[in-house]
This record gives structure tokens, C-alpha cells and sequence, in this order.
């Protein structure tokens, strides 16, 4: 799926080339996947973007307010809390009630923070605000789980990072237009009703998305049936819900209860079987991993005036010319997958270890330029590490629970953004150069464990290119 095409796993029919008496329907069915997928770039897209315009004002808004340096951090920290809680989830709630209700609620009631965000005008308005979105921003996530449960396996990390390249552009220019609009008068809240307006442009594109063409209805209720057995209870429960009378073909409250209730089962069902699977050494990775590059960016800007004098405004630039790389991983990533075979868990490991490597580098650079090498290589490292992750974590847990496998994956990756602040500060204490220093033992430990585990890995890689 090199053009972000192809088809559909859910259609059985291949494309067939010209001369056959479908070649209208058939042509027609292999550019649908093109349109969907476009419009889910686009919301990626307008997501980071909308997103960033607001975020890096947030805490200049929150101490305009009055707060002490402390409440701005327990209130900026709420987000990431939440998120916590509720990616694993709302992951697995999409799962359960599809992918375009689950992302209409969770843009619709994400744009609602953010307006209230743009009337705050009191520190208890602003940690409102942030409850909608700390649970319910999980766009990306869902549109993640959206596009495995289209594409074929092998496609899968290609379009995961054509996706992630979309929402990396937004998160560029976001930045750009907030910082503009900041310096009018009320540029804070002008800026959050336009990231208010953004979402609702996005909850329009998500209604009008040609989802007919998918057959993501049918495709799910068949692996439902075939491959996820409901338990005891949830038989039960839906026994109950058949059961259930209604009043002039309308759905009661009794009925509502039971579907409530069949949902609540398959989550926590979900939940379950992921949580005691085997894939304790694939989130430990992901763990490790997380943590080590957020080592990496906590103090990156202090540490290289305190090493090197660098300007604040100079620095400014080496970080967009990392994103600006970062951004361009994901074109890359077609050819580094052919090249390996589309063996994603060797990929991961020697990303993982290439970073392990370049933060030993950066840690004890002597030089700017050092530096700048470093930042070049790790933009590629660590955005094809997070998306052989993340298809790791599909292939290996299967596309059934995709949304809850995401969910998790984004809990964990909450985890170490709560826990990275904590250690910088702490080995900041001793020298500028110890949240890299310890990132790189991190990846050090991450990169050991996947060697430990490779023979496994290897296998499956192997047994499921056979079976393609």
C-alpha cells in the first residue's frame, strides 16, 4: 500500500485488472480505502493542530490568573491523569460500540473543553475544562484502531505513519498561529474558541465520512462471533436484553440498562485478556522507551545553554528542525519495512538500540554539532520506534481488541509522562547531563529485554508472512 491505497481487509473480491467485466466496481472499491484513509489524515491533521495552537499557552494563561508556579503544576497536571485512567478505557469502549460513534463523542465532547477553556476566567474554570478533554482526547487512539482494522498487516505501520505525519504537520503549524494570535488582545481565548471550532470541523468531517464503503459493521460483528466468544454474564445479559419489552418500538429505560450493561461486560472482558496476556515484555518496552526520550526532551533546552551558552531562540530552532524530521520518518518508513522484510520486531529493536546509542552520544557531547547529529537521527529512531510499537502491540494481541491494545498502550505511555518530571528533577540535582544519562540506561534495559525475546517474535514474524 505504498500510494496509502489498496484494499480493504474486509472485502473479499481482489482488484482485478482491466479486461474483466467488474473493472468499474473493481476500480471503484480500490480507491475507497484511498478516500477513507484521506479523511483520516485530515483529522489527524486538524486534531494536533487545533491541539497545539492552545497547549503551549496554557500555562502562561493559568499563572496570568494569579496561581502560584505549584497549583499551575497540579493543574496542568490533571490532563495527564486523566488520561491515565481513561485511555485503556475508552480504547476498549470503541471496540464495543464502533469506531464512528466513539470518535463522533469523543471530538464533540473534547471541542465542549475547549470552549469552556475560551470563557475561563478563574482557576476552577480552567481545571473544568480540562476533565472533558483529559478523558475523552483520545481521537488519535480510536482513529489508530480505525485504520488496523482496515488495512492489511503488512500495510498496517506504513499508514500509521503516513497518519502520524499528517497530525506531526498540524503540531508544527499550531504552534505558529497560537503564538500569532496570542499577541492580540484576549489572544488566549480567541485562540481556544478557534481550537473550539477546529473540533467541530473535525466531528463534521467524522459524520460525513463515507463509512458505507467500509463494511466496518459487518467486518466487526463477524470477528465478534468468530473469534471472541461472549462469556457467561454477557450471554445472559443479552438474553435479557431480548427479553426486554418495548413501548410503540420504542427502546425503554429497562432496555438502555441492558445494553449499558452488555457494553460494561465486553470492556471489562476486554480489559482482562489483556492485561494477563503475554505481552508484559511489549508495554515494558514501550515503557522504557517513552521514558527515555521524555529524559531526553525534559530539559533539553536548559541543558544546552547551560553546556554549551546556547540562546534559548537558537535552540528554538534545533528543536523545529527536529520536528520538521520527525515529520519526515513516516516516508521513510516504506522502504526501511521492505528492506527488513516487514519484520517489525527486528526494526524495533535496532531503533531502540540506535536511540540508546545516540543518547550516550548526547549525554556526553562536547560539541553543538554533536548535538544537532544526534537530533537528526533520533527524530527517525524514535518516530518509527513508536510505530513499530504500536503495530507490534496489533499483531501480536490481534486487530479483535485494537482499540483496547492502543488504549493500554497510550495508559502506559500516560504513566511515564507523570513519572519523567519527577526523575529530571531529581538527577538534574547532580548534572544537566542526567535525565539522558539515565534515559540512555533505560534504553539500555528496553533494548536487553527485546534481545531476551527475539526468538519468539522472530517466529510469529515469520509464520504470518508465510501465511500472507
Amino acid at each position: 500500500m505504498e500510494d496509502g491505497g489498496g484494499c480493504f481487509q474486509s472485502r473479499a473480491p481482489a482488484c482485478r485488472g482491466p479486461g474483466t467485466k467488474e473493472e468499474g466496481t473493481s476500480a471503484q472499491s480500490c480507491h475507497r480505502p484511498s478516500r477513507f484513509l484521506l479523511y483520516l489524515y485530515l483529522v489527524g491533521f486538524l486534531d494536533f493542530f487545533g491541539v497545539s495552537m492552545v497547549v503551549p499557552l496554557l500555562s502562561v494563561h493559568i499563572r496570568s490568573l494569579g496561581a502560584s508556579p505549584t497549583i499551575a503544576g497540579v493543574v496542568g497536571s490533571l490532563y495527564g491523569v486523566l488520561q491515565l485512567f481513561s485511555s485503556t478505557v475508552v480504547g476498549c469502549w470503541s471496540d464495543v460500540v464502533g469506531r464512528q460513534y466513539s470518535l463522533l463523542v469523543c471530538i464533540l465532547l473534547s471541542a465542549l473543553g475547549y470552549l469552556l477553556l475560551g470563557i475561563s476566567s478563574s482557576l476552577f474554570l480552567v481545571a473544568v475544562a480540562r476533565i472533558p478533554v483529559g478523558i475523552f482526547k483520545h481521537t488519535l487512539s480510536i482513529s489508530r484502531a480505525l485504520l488496523s482494522d482496515l488495512v492489511l498487516e503488512r500495510e498496517r505501520p506504513l499508514v500509521m505513519g503516513k497518519f502520524n505525519t499528517a497530525s506531526n504537520v498540524g503540531f508544527i503549524l499550531g504552534p505558529v498561529v497560537g503564538g500569532y494570535l496570542t499577541e492580540l488582545e484576549g489572544g488566549f481565548y480567541i485562540t481556544s474558541f478557534i481550537c473550539f471550532s477546529v473540533f467541530i470541523l473535525n466531528a463534521g468531517l467524522v459524520w460525513i465520512f463515507p463509512w458505507n464503503d467500509t463494511n466496518l459493521n459487518r467486518m466487526k460483528t463477524g470477528q465478534q462471533t468468530s473469534n471472541r466468544p461472549p462469556s457467561e454474564l454477557l450471554k445472559k445479559a443479552k438474553y435479557k436484553l431480548q427479553e426486554t419489552p418495548t413501548t410503540n418500538g420504542a427502546i425503554t429505560l429497562q432496555a438502555m440498562t441492558w445494553q449499558l450493561w452488555i457494553q460494561i461486560v465486553s470492556m471489562l472482558r476486554d480489559i482482562r485478556n489483556v492485561i494477563f496476556s503475554e505481552m508484559w515484555d511489549i508495554f515494558l518496552v514501550r515503557f522504557l522507551m517513552s521514558l527515555a526520550v521524555m529524559l531526553y526532551h525534559s530539559n533539553f533546552v536548559l541543558a544546552i545553554e547551560e553546556r554549551f551558552g546556547m540562546k534559548p531562540r537558537l535552540t528554538g530552532y534545533i528543536i523545529s528542525y527536529s520536528s520538521a524530521l520527525g515529520v519526515l520518518a513516516g516516508f521513510v518508513l516504506g522502504p526501511v519495512m521492505r528492506l527488513y522484510k516487514h519484520n517489525t520486531y527486528t526494526i524495533l529493536l535496532h531503533s531502540s538500540a540506535l536511540t540508546c546509542v545516540l543518547l550516550l552520544l548526547y549525554s556526553i557531547a562536547f560539541s553543538i554539532w554533536v548535538v544537532i547529529f544526534c537530533s537528526t537521527f533520533l527524530s527517525f529512531s524514535t518516530a518509527i520506534g513508536r510505530i513499530c510499537t504500536t503495530d507490534l502491540q496489533l499483531t501480536v494481541g490481534g486487530t479483535q481488541a485494537s482499540g483496547t491494545l492502543i488504549g493500554l498502550g497510550q495508559s502506559v505511555t500516560a504513566v511515564g509522562r507523570i513519572v519523567a518530571p519527577l526523575l529530571s528533577g531529581i538527577v538534574q540535582e547532580f548534572s544537566p547531563c542526567g535525565p539522558p544519562s539515565l534515559g540512555t540506561a533505560l534504553a539500555l534495559v528496553a533494548v536487553i529485554i527485546m534481545v531476551l525475546n527475539k526468538p519468539r517474535y522472530s517466529n510469529n514474524q515469520s509464520a504470518k508472512l508465510k501465511s500472507q
